[in-house]
């Protein structure tokens, strides 16, 4: 299946939907985020799946275990693919939520966010974190693997260190991806599909190059010509 994950921002549902109209549901998958999902709720994930799309909900859960555990079986009930939360959330939270779904028997993915990719090194001393973003990050993957998560959402920068620290098998869900003909805009950590996968990323999570171009599924041909170049 493709790796490759379009982002649904700062869109209602009409517009969403209009946009998953124009794109091969084959060729990727798509992410409805914390603006759409407040905005239009259950819905837009239904729609979506009725068209074909599998899903991943990025409302990056982070409270306490129980919480945590509740809202991703509800998440899973809608039938996601896959769903994530802060692994800053910390070793409960983590377990609670992945034992959840075990229990439930849901083939929903369960992922962490490690380091936001618009946050930078300085900005991450800022909240008293100390030591390199590489260290921190590789050392919340692992945290998040040993919990029996199924992945993290992570740089592609931090990607072979992960894979390192945890397994092969292990999801590796990049943000910040920017095809050679796409602008940096506001993401501080940034590679192209073909270099994101290289460095070891196993999906790449695509934006504004695909869901603000003039034929968006003219786009994501372009990026997957990118790939296999």
């Amino acid at each position: 299946m493709t790796p490759l994950i379009i982002a649904l921002d700062k869109m209602d549902c009409a517009q969403a939907l209009a946009l998953a109209d124009t794109l091969d549901p084959a060729q990727c998958r798509v992410k409805v985020g914390k603006e759409i999902f407040t905005r239009e709720g259950p819905a837009v994930i239904n729609a979506l799946h009725a068209k074909g799309f599998e899903v991943f909900l990025d409302l990056k859960f982070h409270d306490i275990p129980h919480t945590v555990a509740q809202a991703v079986e509800a998440s899973a009930d809608l039938g996601v693919w896959m769903v994530n939360v802060h692994a800053q959330g910390g070793p409960a939270m983590l377990e609670a939520a992945a034992s959840r779904l075990a229990a439930g028997g849901y083939s929903t993915k369960l992922i962490a966010v490690t380091v936001l990719t618009s946050m930078s090194e300085q900005e991450l001393s800022h909240i008293g974190v100390s030591g390199s973003l590489e260290a921190h990050v590789t050392r919340l993957a692992a945290m998040s693997f040993n919990a029996g998560l199924d992945g993290v959402v992570c740089s592609a920068h931090e990607a072979s260190m992960i894979r390192k620290a945890t397994s092969d098998a292990f999801l590796r869900v990049t943000p910040g991806i920017r095809p050679a003909f796409a602008a940096k805009d506001d993401q501080s950590r940034i590679m192209t599909p073909k270099q994101a996968l290289e460095a070891g990323s196993t999906h790449l999570v695509i934006g504004r190059p695909v869901t603000q171009a003039a034929a968006p599924q003219h786009a994501l041909e372009h990026i997957i010509q990118e790939l296999n170049e």
